[in-house]
């Protein structure tokens, strides 16, 4: 696949299109590595991730009020699946991570910042070109690293589907 492939009106905000960067992946693929940072500005690969199942929740920026509540959501509902591992992921600095956490009480050693080199926005095909900013996503990964759960919002201003993505992760550590 080509990272730096570019797929034009791959999403909206509010009817507007714009380009997503990189591959548009699909149920069965291996989950892509990454190289981010978490919000003691410490390197993060796909690889140091703890074993298990994994959500990665994609979104534009945690001070737009969508964004706040797709981290909020996915954060309180997926410590109720055992063998489940939530990661909110978005351009944010991750000072401003760690800044939103701390207001909403909520675990910082789940958050991880694209901002540095966009990998992870390059490599699941969630980059916008024009704003260099995530675009809403949710991708959930089996214990083999293998996509068992992809959503891609066609408008940014759209939340995810919440039940969908939750009951995919609930099955899969029902199955593990």
């Amino acid at each position: 696949m080509n990272r730096k492939s570019e797929r034009p009106d791959a999403v909206k905000i509010q009817g507007k299109p714009l380009t997503l960067m990189g591959p548009k992946l699909e149920i069965g693929d291996a989950a892509p590595d990454f190289r981010m940072v978490n919000v003691a500005l410490k390197p993060v690969t796909f690889e140091d991730l703890k074993k298990g199942i994994k959500i990665f929740s994609v979104i534009p920026s945690l001070d737009t009020p969508i964004c706040s509540t797709q981290a909020m959501r996915f954060s309180e509902e997926s410590k109720k699946i055992e063998g489940v591992r939530c990661y909110t992921v978005s351009m944010d600095l991750p000072f401003a991570q760690d800044r939103w956490c701390t207001l909403s009480k909520v675990d910082s050693f789940f958050m991880l910042s694209d901002h540095r080199e966009a990998s992870f926005g390059e490599s699941y095909g969630v980059l916008i070109k024009e704003l260099r900013l995530l675009s809403r996503a949710v991708f959930i990964a089996d214990e083999n690293n293998v996509l068992r759960y992809v959503e891609y919002c066609e408008d940014i201003y759209n939340h995810v589907d919440y039940t969908a993505s939750l009951e995919a992760a609930a099955q899969l550590a029902g199955s593990v």
